[in-house]
Parts: structure tokens; C-alpha cells; sequence
């Protein structure tokens, strides 16, 4: 049991590492594709791209165009779970107007610090940023409207726990819409005991 949560914390330490380097330094060579040509290539349209501010693009990290896909009603109240750079906060908060408000959470706080100057870029005053943990959302019962998820549950060794906690803070009626990569036959041992492939 002991031995499971110290493995828990060093993988956790560890993505928060790699994301917080991603934020850091996204040109830089990293375990998982960033930036804006992978976001196009994941369905984020160029020209969308253009207006947002490269802060957020330049770090983006997810694993597709959810904030696209979803179906965000103006004037609703939405959380972007895990949002790194607050790329998809930011198209979320144009998708539901003035009279909504978008909730950004994520665990590093070198992703917040990108997602926070390009939210004051775009000069969106109803979009908050804050630091928090997937599985203990610090959010009142009830109190959002949709959820994004845009690649998180694979590197969070409380994933499980994310689910109940999602169930509680949307309100009856409300939609989570969720990304996520999804490995379609076994990886070979030798992958999933080594870190060659980030996802295994």
C-alpha cells in the first residue's frame, strides 16, 4: 500500500514536471507533442489560432479540439479541467459570452502562469485561473454547468477518483465532454516497463 502511494507521488511529480517544462520552454524537446502546429493538427482551426495569444498556443498540450466538439450554451458556467495553457478556457469563454464564466484548473502552476497572461491578453474578464487537483475539486456541489477534459485521466494515478468528484460539481442536466488517447492493443513489456513511451 505504501509502496503504491510513493509510486503514485513520484509519477505525479513527475507529469507535473514535464508539463511545467512544456510551459516553461515549449520549443524545447518534450515526452509529448506542444504547440501550435500539434494543436492544428488536432483540429484547432489556423485561423482561430491567430486570435488567440501565442501564450496559450505556444504551450498547448492536450489531446484534441474539445472546446470545439463541446456544446457550450451562452451564459453557462463552465470548467476547463486540467487546462494548462488555457487554450481551450480561452475559445470557451468567447463560445459563451459575457453573461457566462469560464473556470480553469490545473495542477502546475507554470501552465496557470501562461494561461493567466493570455486570459489578460485577451482581455476576457470572466475567466478565472486557478491551481488545483482533479481529484478534490475545490468547487462548491453543483456549481458548473459543463466540464472540458482535455487529456488528463492517463497521467493522473488518482484518475478513479476524478469521475465521482466530476459527478459532484455538475449540475443535474449539465455535460462533461471529455479527450483522451486510448491505447487499441497491449503494448509490448518492454515499453510498459520502460519510459520510452510516455503513455505506457
Amino acid at each position: 500500500m505504501m509502496a503504491d502511494m510513493q509510486q503514485s507521488m513520484k509519477l505525479r511529480g513527475r507529469v507535473r514536471e514535464a508539463y511545467s517544462g512544456a510551459a516553461e520552454n515549449p520549443r524545447a524537446s518534450h515526452p509529448f507533442p506542444v504547440g501550435r502546429h500539434f494543436a492544428e493538427s488536432v483540429g484547432y482551426p489556423g485561423d482561430l489560432l491567430d486570435r488567440m495569444p501565442p501564450a496559450c498556443v505556444d504551450a498547448f498540450a492536450g489531446v484534441s479540439n474539445v472546446a470545439l466538439f463541446a456544446d457550450l450554451l451562452p451564459g453557462t458556467t463552465v470548467l476547463d479541467l486540467g487546462c494548462g495553457a488555457g487554450l481551450d478556457s480561452l475559445i470557451a469563454v468567447d463560445r459563451i459570452g459575457p453573461d457566462g464564466s469560464v473556470l480553469g484548473l490545473d495542477f502546475s502552476e507554470s501552465m496557470l502562469l501562461r494561461a493567466c497572461q493570455a486570459g489578460s491578453q485577451l482581455g476576457r474578464g470572466n475567466v478565472l485561473f486557478f491551481r488545483g487537483d482533479a481529484e478534490n475539486l475545490p468547487l462548491e456541489d453543483e456549481s458548473i454547468d459543463a466540464a472540458l477534459v482535455n487529456g488528463i485521466f492517463n497521467l493522473n494515478p488518482a484518475r478513479a477518483a476524478i469521475f465521482p468528484e466530476l459527478a459532484r460539481v455538475v449540475r443535474p442536466g449539465g455535460a462533461v465532454y471529455v479527450a483522451e488517447i486510448i491505447v487499441r492493443q497491449p503494448l509490448p513489456p518492454e515499453v510498459r516497463s520502460s519510459e520510452v513511451d510516455w503513455f505506457a
